[in-house]
Parts: structure tokens; sequence; C-alpha cells
């Protein structure tokens, strides 16, 4: 099993994906016949997508699960956010107060941070890290590891993971201000791999180490597996290769 997809919800794919395209540097980018919007992040021998669904009326912004992206020493962080306000990001206030990194928001209104220099961010690519609220980061952190393969490495949060080369950007499991109360407007999607575990495996698997079925209507009738992880975020286990 593998940790394939960073997935979005937008009102306009096309703009937001334009954007991010240019932001990290996506290949294979566009739109799919559904109006989804997918593109590729190239990691040096294995890779993420980014996808971005079309919706008319987004969860209200919320940020258990954001992007923070690579900015480093203040000459070069100063750099990397006005390269991305000219791709059309805006500044944010998310009530983050005077901290060293810069909270920006995409063109529809996603936030995400660009990070200032860290040592634990070596060869994570544009994508530095993704970090996720969670009640229990210890917890969460052996259930993401069991689903997606990434393993446990020195990094910022309490528990972080990251793909076995050693390249990629850092899955950060952080201890949530308050529990969640509202759908996610990011998620992470899981995919089963050829000699582990087939869709109804993976299902099981995440079921036996706490994660729950999410039952909404919204959820229901797709190829995917919508499901919460134990902190309750969204997650997805895809169909078999």
């Amino acid at each position: 099993m593998g940790l394939e997809n960073i997935n979005m919800q937008a009102r306009d794919p096309e703009t937001t994906g334009r954007f991010w395209t240019g932001a990290l540097g996506l290949v294979d980018a566009g739109l799919t016949d559904d109006g989804e919007f997918e593109g590729r992040l190239d990691l040096g021998g294995w890779w993420l997508d980014l996808c971005i669904d079309p919706v008319t009326d987004p969860p209200a912004p919320g940020w258990r699960l954001h992007l923070d992206l690579l900015g480093g020493d203040p000459g070069e962080q100063a750099a990397v956010v006005e390269r991305l306000l000219a791709l059309g990001a805006t500044r944010a206030d998310i009530g983050q107060g005077d901290v060293p990194w810069v909270v920006l928001a995409d063109p529809d209104g996603n936030a995400f941070c660009v990070m200032e220099e860290r040592p634990a961010y070596h060869d994570t690519g544009p994508i530095a890290a993704l970090p996720l609220d969670s009640a229990d980061p210890e917890r969460d952190g052996a259930f993401y590891a069991a689903l997606s393969g990434w393993v446990r490495t020195e990094g910022v949060g309490l528990v972080s993971l990251r793909h076995p080369s050693g390249r990629g950007p850092l899955l950060e499991l952080c201890p949530e201000p308050e529990p969640k109360v509202r759908q996610n407007r990011t998620h992470l999607d899981v995919r089963p791999e050829p000699g582990g575990p087939d869709q109804a495996g993976l299902v099981d698997l995440a079921l036996s180490l706490g994660a729950t079925r999410a039952t909404e209507d919204w959820a229901q009738g797709h190829s995917w597996v919508v499901m919460r992880d134990p902190s309750g975020n969204e997650f997805c286990v895809l169909g078999d290769r």
C-alpha cells in the first residue's frame, strides 16, 4: 500500500490547479473528464498526485491538514512568498500571530504555509511537510505507517513519518488544538499495491486500527472507500491497481 494523493476541494479546480502547478512544478497536470484537477509531483523515484475536486460549496476553511511549502533562510523564504503571490496566492490570517513561517491561501481559500529553514526539510522537494491534527499522535503515527508504508523519522511534529526512500515531504502528526467538528477540505488517499492487501483488506486493516467508515450520502457510491482515521480525519482507500 502507499500514500498516493493529496486531495483538496475547490469551486474552481482549473484556476486552483493552475496555481498549484506553478507553485509545485507539477507535471501531467490538467482536468479530467469529470472536472477534477490532477497533477503529479515527481519526487525522484516516487511521486505524489495533487487532486482537486470540484465542489459548489466546499466545507468551511479548517486547517487540520494543510501543506507546508519549503521556504529556507529569510531571503529564500521571502523570494518564495513573492513568487507565490505573483501566481495568485494571498496573505492569510488564521490567528497565527508572530511566527517564523508565512501563511498564504491559494485562489480558492485553502491556507498553506511557507516555512522557515529547518534541518528536517532536507530532500523534501517543494512540499516540506503535511501537518495533520491528531488527538493522539503516537497512535495515529502507527496508523498511517501501517496504511502508507511510510516510516518514522526525525521531524518537527511529535511523530513524523516519511517515505522509506528518505525523500519527499514529512507527514507530521501534531496535537490537535480542539476535536474535529466538520469535514476537512484536504485529505489523503492511500492505494493498495501489488503484493499487499487489496482494497477490502486495506479497509479491514484500517478498521482494525481504529478507523471508521464515513456514512454520509456524499461518501457513498464511489470506487474508493471514504473513511475517517482514529482522530476523525477523512481519508480514502482507493481501488486496486
